[in-house]
């Protein structure tokens, strides 16, 4: 049960996007399409549940006073894995995400599980700490995407189902902030008792 609960957090209690307000910079910068805050999320997903699993490994072994350096290094070793590969696999939707994905080595969210979780606990539970945050800052950064989208240009995955322009400021930076904050807002509202 406490398993199913490390893993549930990220998605509704303690998701990092709607909840604890984490990693704001990518959610807002990469989020102008679906496909963009999916494959955002996902990137940062496998470097989460990575890093939390070789943390957790080496954590008797890590000095106390290099742990964050060494945390970062872990990091940016699954940071670079998935540069390549979308270079490799995915380039045009590496193109769009640009230098957001080497910035997820500074992602709060991952250090942050990191130094908070996966030095403290078992390879598993780190596992499944990694998965459930990743999939819950995944959710969030793909709803946030796919609203901005639709609004924006009345479209979903390059789909376009509404004739007409949509509304031009979703699809700009102010309308990350204001999409966002409803987001927070209707997440708040549902959390209180």
């Amino acid at each position: 049960m406490n398993q199913l609960n490390n893993f549930t957090k990220g998605f509704i209690k303690e998701n990092p996007i709607l909840v604890l307000v984490l990693g704001c910079c990518p959610a807002l910068a990469t989020t102008s399409s679906a496909l963009n805050g999916l494959g955002m999320g996902v990137a940062t997903t496998f470097v989460l549940i990575g890093s939390n699993v070789v943390v957790s490994l080496l954590s008797d072994l890590i000095p106390y006073k290099v742990r964050i350096p060494a945390f970062v290094v872990i990091i940016a070793s699954f940071v670079t894995i998935v540069d390549l590969l979308m270079q490799a696999y995915v380039p045009a939707l590496y193109e769009k995400l640009g230098i957001f994905i080497p910035l997820i080595v500074v992602n709060c969210i991952v250090l942050g599980r990191a130094e908070a979780f996966a030095s403290k606990n078992s390879v598993l539970s780190s596992f499944i700490d990694g998965s459930g945050m990743g999939l819950g800052f995944t959710f969030a950064l793909g709803i946030l995407g796919a609203f901005r989208e639709i609004a924006g240009s009345g479209a979903i995955f390059d789909y376009k189902f509404i004739d007409g322009d949509g509304i031009l400021v979703f699809i700009l930076a102010p309308g990350a902030f204001i999409a966002l904050g409803y987001m927070i807002a209707v997440v708040s509202k549902f959390k209180k008792p």
